[in-house]
């Protein structure tokens, strides 16, 4: 099991880096994460882990790479709800990455 440490709290991970106990997430998780990712979490990063985590709250799962770029579209508007936007914004694997940054549990169809 993998850990992250932030201000000396230990948190645990599972092999792929998500969170194990998704109530440990806060703001400065998500930076200690993008951190591993080497990502620097800007305005926009932050507006797309807000809108996951409402998802997950409205549907209690993540949402794979299609879902996600219509719920963001629905929400955000087309300019923002686009394969190019988000695979820009993180790294190629929007679903997989996005989901572990804003602390909700790997997508199922992700490997």
């Amino acid at each position: 099991m993998k850990q992250l440490t932030i201000a000396e709290h230990s948190i645990a991970l599972d092999k792929d880096g998500f969170l194990i106990d998704l109530n440990d997430w806060s703001e400065e998780v998500a930076t200690a994460l993008a951190l591993r990712e080497e990502i620097t979490l800007s305005p926009e990063h932050w507006e797309i882990l807000q809108l996951l985590r409402a998802f997950y709250t409205e549907f209690q799962l993540s949402p794979a790479t299609r879902p996600l770029i219509k719920y963001t579209a629905l929400k955000l508007g087309p300019e923002k709800g686009n394969s190019m936007h988000l695979n820009r914004l993180f790294n190629g694997t929007p679903a997989k990455l996005a989901a572990k940054l804003a602390g909700l549990p790997k997508p199922t169809n992700c490997i």
